[in-house]
């Protein structure tokens, strides 16, 4: 018998966008809004931003926003969220293969939430890239989650959830050239399919570069 190829990332995604409806509210992420609600609008890089909800809600507040992700459904998806809200002119959307291909110049913000995928990810050189992009006196906000929900009692598939102080380590930021602004981990209501109420944990890392 001849084994069913595993899915590229590309492929996996793709599907998971194309075979269905909208897979997310159209909200931002409520830890983009704390952590960003202050931060003086500039250039934004908004890495695996999906369908777009926290690309166009820098948008509509100032910035100019760039998103990126592997789908070219959820590309889709974005730039039309972006025409109804009003902020095309201030949005572009970059089709990338993450960890291979990255998008081009530096941002005042660079956005990564939830960079963490059932399918291979190179987290670590993905991470690593966004730092780089970041402009001086920029902004690096990084959020992911600590932990499968309560609920979940038989994960779907394994996985290596990060450490704060993990993450920091594999980022090996120079102190002098950063300052770590927010290191903190959420707790926030997580529900199950069959309606079961339980929790997940999710970190959060602020860090702004200060080297001119």
């Amino acid at each position: 018998m001849t084994e069913t190829p595993a899915l590229t990332a590309a492929e996996f995604w793709e599907a998971r966008y194309r075979d269905g409806g909208p897979l997310w509210s159209g909200r931002p992420n409520a830890l983009l809004v704390r952590e960003a609600g202050d931060l003086r609008p500039g250039s934004a890089l908004d890495l695996g931003c999906g369908e777009g909800a926290d690309a166009v809600w820098l948008a509509s507040r100032g910035w100019h926003a760039t998103g990126v992700d592997i789908s070219h459904t959820a590309l889709e998806r974005a730039a039309a969220h972006a025409a109804e809200a009003g902020v095309s002119d201030r949005t572009v959307w970059e089709r990338h293969v993450l960890g291979e291909t990255f998008p081009e110049g530096s941002f005042d913000l660079v956005n990564a939430q939830f960079l963490q995928s059932p399918v291979p990810l190179d987290q670590q050189r993905i991470l690593r890239r966004a730092a780089g992009a970041v402009a001086p006196g920029g902004t690096l906000l990084i959020v992911m989650h600590a932990c499968w929900p309560s609920w979940q009692t038989e994960p779907p598939f394994d996985a290596e959830f990060p450490t704060q102080r993990g993450v920091l380590d594999e980022l090996a930021l120079p102190e002098d050239d950063w300052t770590v602004e927010t290191l903190d981990t959420v707790r926030r209501q997580s529900v199950a399919p069959d309606g079961v109420e339980g929790f997940r944990d999710d970190h959060v890392w602020r860090l702004r570069r200060t080297d001119a």
